[in-house]
């Protein structure tokens, strides 16, 4: 299996990634616009959706300002089955993020794709915690005919 992996600090609290991360006013602040479901609950499911398609996760696991655990259950087929892991720290005035996208079957095209949208959307997250404001799809960065 193949794992993207990726780690960023931002000056703010692991509470306020955590909220990032488990609502869908936080997500739509920084990954998509077009957020919806329930993500402050085991079994949850949000969709996020982007101009050329988008994809459901299930929620897994919440560990309150430690982790978060997703499950591709819909959208791309080299995504399905696969996992977000969001592990959370708090290192003085810096929150801790490290993303983990696990287990591709194999490293094709998508995926490489896939890392850089990951880092350009982190830094949206990053930006959210520290100015308020973040650059959601679909105000995001374009890097190629997927977006």
């Amino acid at each position: 299996m193949n794992d993207i992996l990726h780690r960023v600090g931002a000056k703010g609290s692991v509470a306020q990634v955590y909220q990032a991360l488990t609502t869908v006013e936080g997500l739509a602040g920084w990954w998509t616009t077009d957020t919806a479901g329930k993500g402050n609950d085991i079994g949850g499911v949000l969709e996020f959706r982007f101009p050329p398609g988008g994809f459901d996760m299930k929620v897994v696991e919440l560990q309150p300002n430690q982790r978060v655990l997703w499950e591709v259950v819909d959208g791309p087929d080299e995504w399905i089955g696969t996992h977000v892991r969001w592990e959370l720290s708090q290192v003085d005035e810096w929150a801790i993020v490290k993303l983990s996208h696990e287990g591709w079957k194999e490293p094709v095209e998508f995926m490489h794709h896939c890392g850089t949208k990951w880092a350009t959307f982190l830094m949206s997250l990053k930006a959210l915690v520290e100015t308020g404001k973040g650059e959601p799809s679909p105000d995001d960065v374009s890097i190629s005919n997927w977006h």
